[in-house]
């Protein structure tokens, strides 16, 4: 996998991002996931991907380009109240074992075309009442979103 993946040391930042998240939509995608990015939480988070299962399992990535972004993310114990599953998701050239273990997230690898799961996320199944309100969350970000394609005053 990832035969042509090489980090390119004169990408940016946001170019790097970009590519995986891309990559791991795209997986998430595959898997009959409806993909999020940038998808806001009730707590003010941001998280970089949420992926809605069809059996309403919900999934956040957290993006990171490099070693610096990782080391500058002290908020990301404060996405796993929001999801059943949490992965890092990173590209091949990142030192995997900065991330942290199996135990309270997964990992994926992703470059701008494909991505796989390196270890899964251990399962967390939300309440009831927090999976219907960040349901509802990601179902009024998506829709807002495809309406303002077609409506500039949104």
């Amino acid at each position: 996998m990832f035969p042509d993946s090489e980090r390119d040391p004169a990408a940016s930042v946001p170019e790097i991002t970009r590519r995986i998240t891309r990559g791991a939509a795209r997986m998430f995608e595959d898997l009959g996931c409806a993909v999020v990015t940038e998808f806001a939480l009730a707590n003010g988070r941001r998280a970089d991907l949420v992926a809605l299962a069809p059996d309403g399992r919900i999934t956040l990535v957290e993006v990171k380009s490099g070693v610096p972004d990782f080391r500058s993310d002290a908020k990301w114990h404060e996405y796993l109240e929001f999801c059943d599953a949490f992965y890092f998701a990173v590209d091949v050239g990142f030192p995997q074992e900065r991330l942290p273990d199996g135990g309270t997230c997964g990992l994926i690898l992703a470059d701008a075309w494909e991505a796989a799961i390196l270890r899964p996320s251990p399962l967390r199944p939300l309440a009831p009442a927090r999976r219907r309100a960040v349901t509802v969350r990601i179902a009024r970000v998506a829709a807002l979103r495809l309406r303002s394609l077609t409506d500039p005053r949104l």
